[in-house]
């Protein structure tokens, strides 16, 4: 069974920067595709934030985040990390780490409370 972990998460001031990890454990002999982050504030649905492919080192960020936020991948420890700057009160919210692997479904983590205090 996989194992996904995330860390990181914690109080920040506005204007702030914070790392969080995230790695996938249990996979023996799978093959790992893709590692994303999804977040999710209070009372909505979970949102995307970013993903990178482990064919392509070249990550994705939704519009909101873009410029600010910074992922990144270990492809030989199936990790991943989201480095973010400039915080705002609006990113507060859980984040959810989710990996992709080869024949499987999406795995997910249980996510870190990141908040943004004015």
């Amino acid at each position: 069974q996989v194992q996904v972990v995330e860390s990181g998460g914690g109080l920040v001031q506005a204007g702030g920067s914070l790392r969080l990890s995230c790695a996938a454990s249990g996979g023996t002999n799978m093959r790992i595709l893709t590692m994303a982050w999804y977040r999710q504030f209070p009372g909505k649905e979970r949102e995307f934030v970013a993903q990178i492919d482990w064919a392509d080192p070249n990550p994705t960020y939704a519009t909101s985040v873009k410029g600010r936020f910074t992922m990144s991948r270990d492809g030989t420890k199936n990790a991943v990390d989201l480095r973010m700057n400039r915080l705002s009160p609006e990113d507060t919210g859980v984040y959810y780490c989710g990996a992709v692997f080869l024949g499987a479904n999406t795995y997910w983590g249980q996510g870190t409370q990141v908040t943004v205090s004015s």
